[in-house]
């Protein structure tokens, strides 16, 4: 799942390949989506590069390459990306855990699956697909609400958590400095990380050296819940 900037600049970047066999610069990519710097347009690359969208071809110059398009995208509704509009919901996920069953009912507990979180740079939501997922009672360690995410990226694979992944969650809204946790972000954005704590500023840092720790002041950043399971298909 894109952000809207996200899916703009992927359909621009697309499109001028398209037409001129290479990729815009960083200046024409920032006068295109109207950010105020280059570095808001490299966030955006690399959230793309993250979700298997994008990628760039080392030593060289303006050489991004388009892996895939959103499912969404048509060769009639390229054009159209200003018009996108995903379905999303708030990053606050308390009125969606009412459905889980209590841990202690039964060998197995069904869990809201709330949709896809980055493991890498934040995105805006999460879609509500509406489905429960079963585990394990098990894998959930404690009492308490729970719920499932699937990951989306690989900036948490030094912690053993992979693209695709499903995050098994308790719903808390404080942690320990080292958990990983579900952070919301100035009430938009939702991401996966190692929680840090640095004085007064809280620290999201990944587990990958290809992405950069963010750090935010304590006013900033709602704990969601903390990983407690991960469950993988093969």
């Amino acid at each position: 799942m894109l952000t809207r900037k996200q899916h703009e600049l992927l359909m621009f970047i697309e499109r001028h390949l398209r037409e001129t066999g290479f990729s815009p610069s960083f200046e024409e990519m920032k006068a295109h989506l109207g950010l105020r710097s280059k570095s808001g347009v490299h966030r955006l690359i690399t959230a793309l590069e993250e979700r298997g969208f994008l990628a760039r071809r080392a030593h060289r110059a303006r050489a991004l390459e388009v892996l895939r398009l959103p499912e969404s995208a048509s060769a009639r509704g390229r054009e159209a990306a200003a018009a996108f509009a995903p379905n999303v919901i708030r990053g606050n996920f308390g009125a969606k855990l009412a459905g889980a069953r209590s841990a202690a009912e039964a060998g197995a507990v069904e869990l809201p699956m709330l949709g896809r979180i980055a493991a890498g740079v934040p995105i805006e939501a999460l879609r509500d697909v509406g489905n429960v997922i079963e585990v394990p009672v098990a894998l959930l360690g404690s009492d308490g609400e729970h719920y499932a995410l699937e990951v989306a990226g690989d900036s948490m694979v030094e912690a053993g958590i992979l693209d695709g992944d499903t995050a098994i969650i308790r719903r808390c809204d404080t942690a320990e400095t080292g958990a990983i946790v579900v952070a919301l972000i100035d009430d938009t954005e939702v991401t996966l990380k190692r929680l840090r704590r640095r004085g007064n500023s809280i620290a999201l840092e990944p587990a990958n050296p290809r992405y950069e720790t963010r750090i935010f002041g304590p006013d900033r950043v709602k704990i969601q819940g903390r990983l407690v399971a991960l469950y993988r298909r093969y």
